[in-house]
């Protein structure tokens, strides 16, 4: 006589066999006396399931709050939590609802999937696999499915509800204002790309473009505007002032406040490819560096190169507090140079600059504009000997024509000109053409208006386009 078949969804876990058992072909189960295979327990699974309940006292029923304005969950005491239906975030909720009752009883779930019903039936249920030691001591475990259901009960979460009793009043708790007080917005409309692919505006209940070259941040939590403040302290040199408060109302019977909180985010007005002239008591702090620098990369940190020794150093915001130089010349005032010689010659680099990649050297070059002029040719002492080969085209700024105040007092002591970067050469499709000659399609085919949206979608007036551009062509580098 067989052996019966273990019902559906019941599973029945053994020790390994020794080899003396192996050998034998079936034992009698010390209940019922019907033929089995041995295991440790000297009973048949059958047996075993009508003595042993592996989801005795597991609960079968349980509720959960649900807001149906903003979708999101009730976690106890106050937390409200955004799921989408049958989602992970969804059961990872719904399972530490049944966390405490389950490890209670001293068993272990190993399995857990949604059971489809229909949308509106206020019901969500759950197939949970649980297991549970039969015999201890002899690794003998019986596994069962068990089903739970969820009472899906609505109640508008804090905001949802004071939106809807006041639609009129804007219903955030604080506020995020982030500025740049600079002639280009390169920084920011930078900062503004790292944001959006970070996500780190989807707490977010509202953002605004303001007329001043800034983006407002509204959040229903003060925590969630104080952790994008600090995300934006670590990718830019932004100052952050003390956070402004705000009474909006008091209720003098419960003793409780509503406040508004205010953060003032100020970006460094110097943005990369910037050339600054740096004042006399910032170059002695700096170590004599300059007083001619060129800012070559901009993170929580300004990178400052010489212009004449080719040093590179990191300038905090602290440390630019102190001293608060503006750039003399911007990325709006560069021109094109071409490249006519390159000494080969080694010449001596800076520990910091080979750091970054830099190389000295000394090249020939003349502005586009004027080339063909024995006048117009001027050597130039540059970092870009790594990039620059004879008949390359280069950006620079070009000191003997320009119009600055710092730089007027120390022309005698100035360079021609400072070449910032190099002009790769693109394609009929408008991608940019590597040095090796191969195409870098690393970041795909992004049009400006893709990147301008970004997360605020910042107005674009014309010069901030051609810096938008260019801060394209930096990224497919």
């Amino acid at each position: 006589m067989a052996s019966p078949h273990p019902l559906p969804g019941d599973m029945l876990f053994l020790p390994p066999q020794s080899q003396a058992a192996a050998a034998a072909c079936t034992t009698l189960c010390c209940l019922c006396g019907v033929p089995m295979p041995p295991n440790a327990a000297n009973t048949c699974a059958p047996c075993l399931r009508a003595r042993v309940d592996v989801a005795e006292g597991a609960p079968r029923h349980a509720a959960v709050v649900h807001c149906p304005w903003c979708s999101s969950y009730l976690e106890p005491p106050r937390r409200w939590t955004r799921a989408a239906p049958e989602s992970a975030e969804l059961l990872q909720l719904l399972l530490r609802r049944l966390h405490r009752p389950i490890q209670r009883l001293g068993v272990s779930l190993t399995a857990a999937e949604f059971v489809f019903t229909e949308p509106h039936s206020k019901r969500i249920r759950l197939r949970l696999r649980l297991r549970r030691e039969v015999l201890p001591g002899r690794s003998v475990a019986l596994e069962r499915d068990h089903a739970v259901e969820f009472t899906v009960h609505d109640r508008l979460c804090d905001p949802c509800a004071r939106a809807r009793a006041d639609p009129d009043q804007d219903q955030w708790c604080a506020v995020v204002q982030l500025r740049q007080r600079a002639s280009h917005r390169r920084t920011l409309l930078h900062l503004e790309q790292r944001l959006a692919a970070l996500g780190a505006a989807g707490s977010a209940t509202r953002v605004d473009v303001t007329g001043v070259g800034g983006i407002d941040f509204f959040f229903a939590s003060r925590s969630h505007a104080a952790g994008l403040v600090a995300l934006i302290a670590s990718l830019a040199p932004a100052r952050v002032a003390d956070a402004a408060r705000q009474l909006v109302s008091h209720d003098t019977k419960s003793n409780t406040y509503r406040h508004r909180h205010a953060f003032s985010v100020e970006l460094c007005p110097v943005c990369r490819d910037d050339l600054v002239f740096l004042p006399r008591e910032a170059s002695r702090a700096l170590g004599g560096l300059g007083p001619l620098v060129l800012c070559v990369r901009v993170t929580d940190t300004l990178a400052l190169l010489d212009a004449s020794t080719h040093r590179v150093v990191s300038l905090g915001i602290k440390d630019y507090d102190r001293h608060r130089f503006e750039p003399a010349l911007t990325s709006r005032q560069l021109v094109e140079y071409v490249v006519l010689d390159v000494d080969p010659s080694p010449v001596t680099s800076d520990a910091t600059a080979a750091s970054f990649g830099y190389r000295t050297a000394y090249v020939q070059v003349a502005r586009a504009s004027e080339l063909g002029r024995t006048d117009a040719i001027v050597t130039v002492r540059t970092h870009l000997g790594h990039l620059l080969r004879p008949g390359d085209r280069a950006l620079g700024y070009d000191l003997r024509g320009a119009n600055a105040n710092d730089l007027d007092g120390q022309s005698h002591c100035l360079p021609d000109a400072v070449l910032v970067k190099k002009i790769y050469e693109k394609g009929n499709d408008g991608e940019r053409i590597q040095q090796d000659g191969g195409r870098n399609d690393d970041h795909g085919d992004v049009s400006i208006d893709e990147i301008a949206m970004g997360i605020g979608g910042i107005d674009l007036e014309p010069c901030d386009e051609v810096e938008l551009d260019e801060l394209l062509e930096d990224l497919r580098i």
